[in-house]
């Protein structure tokens, strides 16, 4: 155990400082090629995410429970490489202040633990909310990306954030869109009205695809949603807010599972 513990140490010694300068190397290279603060905030995410499996796959396994160890040895080794996992993910994961922008159109309210965030306002007599998950990243190595970046679709190396969107009039009705928000774009991927009146046990017509319908109708809904403040400018702060929750969520995450083993 002594012999392990020495090579932990060392190893994350050594380690450590290596994924420091990665990340700082690639934050450098990407401030000077990108121009979007949006994109610049995703490479920080990828870069932490690479530096914990790095530091993952560097520091030597030890969760094999021999016949000579006992059951608590074998949980203090887990404990141990736990808090490694901690420490790594607290030092990587720099969470900027969440400052909600000036004019930010909703109310947002956060519980941790849970993987969405609901955003809510009133507009002319509407009550409108929206559900936001968690963001699709794109993590893919530099190969990886070139074949994306071959493919006919613009969207595909893109990270991504999905969104419901409920807009309901006192009567009852609800106009329900599901979208997809990319950097300085929302994409709208779904249109439905929601009626309450209607039994769950009947299915209703939910009307064609939306890519189908006239491109001055879909120019129109998303007009619409705009004035309600589901814009880009709204989109792109909640890709930022999502990606730092999700890096708190996963520390928390962690820390319920080293108080599983303590307890």
């Amino acid at each position: 155990m002594v012999v392990t513990n020495f090579i932990i140490r060392r190893t994350a010694s050594q380690v450590v400082p290596l994924a420091f300068r990665a990340i700082r190397t690639t934050r450098r290279f990407y401030h000077h090629h990108g121009s979007s603060a949006l994109f610049s905030t995703v490479v920080n995410r990828t870069a932490a995410a690479a530096s914990r499996n790095f530091f993952r796959n560097s520091v030597p396994s030890t969760l094999h429970c021999y016949s000579t160890k006992s059951c608590s040895s074998s949980d203090e080794s887990l404990i141990k490489v736990i808090q490694s996992e901690i420490l790594c993910a607290e030092s990587v994961d720099e969470h900027d202040n969440e400052e909600v922008p000036e004019g930010f159109p909703f109310k947002i309210e956060d519980h941790p633990g849970q993987e969405t965030i609901t955003l809510t306002r009133e507009y002319q007599g509407e009550s409108i909310d929206v559900e936001v998950h968690m963001p699709d990243l794109v993590t893919g190595n530099e190969d990886e990306m070139e074949n994306i970046n071959r493919d006919d679709s613009e969207r595909a190396n893109q990270s991504q954030i999905p969104l419901v969107v409920r807009v309901s009039k006192k009567n009852g009705l609800c106009l329900e869109f599901g979208l997809t928000a990319f950097a300085d774009e929302i994409a709208i991927d779904s249109l439905s009205i929601k009626d309450p009146k209607v039994a769950e046990d009947q299915i209703a017509y939910e009307g064609p695809d939306f890519s189908d319908l006239d491109e001055n109708l879909q120019k129109a809904f998303h007009k619409y949603l705009e004035i309600r403040g589901v814009k880009p400018s709204t989109t792109n702060f909640l890709h930022e807010y999502m990606i730092n929750k999700d890096s708190r969520e996963y520390v928390m995450w962690l820390k319920n599972l080293k108080k599983f083993i303590e307890a």
